[in-house]
């Protein structure tokens, strides 16, 4: 008796007929199931599935998850368990006689596969290293994002069900809900990847579903200056003024990298010192090894229990902190995290939604307005400038490309104006005909403040690192 006759508890059939093919002792690449426009590789997602194979997936999801032990079968190597789900499967296709070839059969193996100890549609995407932003509008369109830009996909959901199942099971992995009298949720899933959806009443035409994969492996920036995101002089003196403890604001739009930055400036910290991350969903993959994580917690179903990112910097700043990561400014939270940075956490760090620099100082002069503290404006942009030292600005450009687009230092304050100055900055000079921006990296010749301080701790960059007329070669 096969190991998976036990798990479904049958007993093992001796007159079962032979299976239509043999398994296959690798999972189908994912690549196979995703039509994108630009592959030339034909595959049965280019039509999409017909309605009989649908249903004859739900039907053998729904009858395996009748017949399953599947506590038992999670215990069976991946590869095992394949092959008994596949013997399984290709009895179901005989015995339904559904006219699949051999190719068309591994497909429904791995679906019903994915369905049962996976996302399901999403499970291709997923794998697919490609991808970097999986958007769902409704269970018949998806777009998915591939070198900064969206291209459509065909996923197949059964219905609507089928797609509020999948985003059931994501988010009860982690301990929320969704439901229609709490119809949003943002969580991180198993993988790390960020999580969002909506559902109706909020979503009109069916369920939203944004996902945001990162990479296993975070990037450095060494790898940023090979994809052209900035200047290796750039990344030296940002890598050094981030070791030397000068208080960094990362700004930029949805999408352009401030989480991949602030992980790949994180390794410039020094290992002794204790780091305290917060998110809304614990997401940054931080290089050092003394990292505490902290993230919030929505309101439970009576409407209490909600723990806001206020209250873990208040929290965090009691846990002797070297410096303080928040993951996301965008509320009254950035008042206790200047409070910080001005109070022995120098170095500390934040992400915030801007689109330059100046913007990003007004958008926090605005946050500390939220917070109903009996502040001038005079008092209000004293604390932010004597708090931040630099703000890097990114941007995602017409064709996809990410850029550090401007390096800004905080210099002080005169009369009531926060005074800054550009350090770099990337210059868009055309497009080519196929759409590619065309730009250089330059220094604007201003020497930074802080590079005293620098000094003093004995790093030193080359004069022509801040020399408009030096051109340094980048990809």
């Amino acid at each position: 008796m096969s190991r998976f006759a036990a798990i479904l508890g049958t007993g093992s059939n001796e007159n079962a007929p032979a299976p239509i093919a043999q398994s296959s002792d690798s999972a189908v690449e994912p690549a196979a199931k995703i039509a994108i426009p630009e592959m030339q590789k034909p595959d049965r997602s280019e039509a999409g599935p017909s309605q009989t194979l649908l249903d004859a997936k739900s039907d053998l999801h729904q009858k395996i998850l009748e017949e399953v032990n599947l506590a038992a079968l999670d215990e069976l190597p991946k590869e095992q368990a394949r092959r008994e789900i596949h013997r399984y499967v290709s009895n179901y296709v005989r015995k339904e006689r559904l006219g699949l070839n051999s190719s068309e059969l591994e497909d429904l193996v791995t679906d019903v596969i994915d369905e049962m100890r996976g996302l399901g549609p999403l499970e291709p995407l997923m794998r697919d290293p490609t991808i970097n932003d999986i958007l769902i509008n409704g269970h018949e369109n998806c777009f998915a994002e591939r070198s900064g830009m969206l291209v459509p996909i065909k996923i197949h959901f059964r219905d609507e069900a089928h797609l509020l199942r999948i985003i059931n099971k994501i988010v009860s992995n982690v301990g929320r809900r969704i439901d229609e009298t709490n119809p949003l949720c943002d969580a991180r899933m198993a993988d790390g990847s960020r999580f969002n959806a909506a559902i109706r009443p909020i979503a009109v035409d069916g369920p939203l579903v944004s996902i945001r994969k990162f990479s296993k492996k975070p990037m450095d920036l060494n790898k940023l200056v090979g994809f052209g995101a900035l200047t290796p002089p750039m990344a030296e003196v940002l890598g050094a003024a981030v070791g030397g403890r000068m208080t960094t604001i990362i700004s930029g739009g949805t999408g352009t990298g401030k989480t991949t930055m602030l992980n790949a400036l994180s390794s410039f910290i020094s290992p002794h010192e204790r780091m305290i991350t917060i998110e809304d969903a614990a997401e940054l993959q931080l290089q050092q090894p003394h990292v505490a994580r902290m993230e919030t917690r929505p309101a439970n179903i009576e409407g209490g229990g909600e723990l806001k990112q206020r209250d873990l910097v208040k929290n965090a700043l009691r846990m002797r902190p070297d410096r303080v990561i928040l993951g996301e400014c965008r509320g009254e939270e950035a008042f206790d995290m200047l409070q910080a940075m001005n109070t022995g956490h120098e170095g500390s760090m934040a992400t915030i939604h801007a689109n330059t620099p100046r913007d990003a100082v007004a958008r926090l002069e605005q946050m500390l307005g939220m917070t109903g503290m009996p502040m001038t404006v005079s008092s209000i942009r004293s604390q932010i400038s004597s708090a931040i030292h630099l703000i890097v600005q990114l941007t995602r450009l017409s064709d996809g490309q990410r850029k550090v687009t401007s390096v800004a230092e905080i210099t002080g304050m005169e009369g009531e104006i926060i005074q800054m100055q550009e350090i770099f900055v990337y210059k868009r000079t055309g497009i080519l005909p196929g759409g590619k921006v065309q730009g250089e990296f330059m220094a604007t010749g201003v020497r930074p403040r802080f590079l005293d301080e620098l000094e003093a701790q004995g790093i030193s960059f080359p004069g022509e690192y801040f020399d408009p007329d030096y051109r340094p070669q980048v990809a």
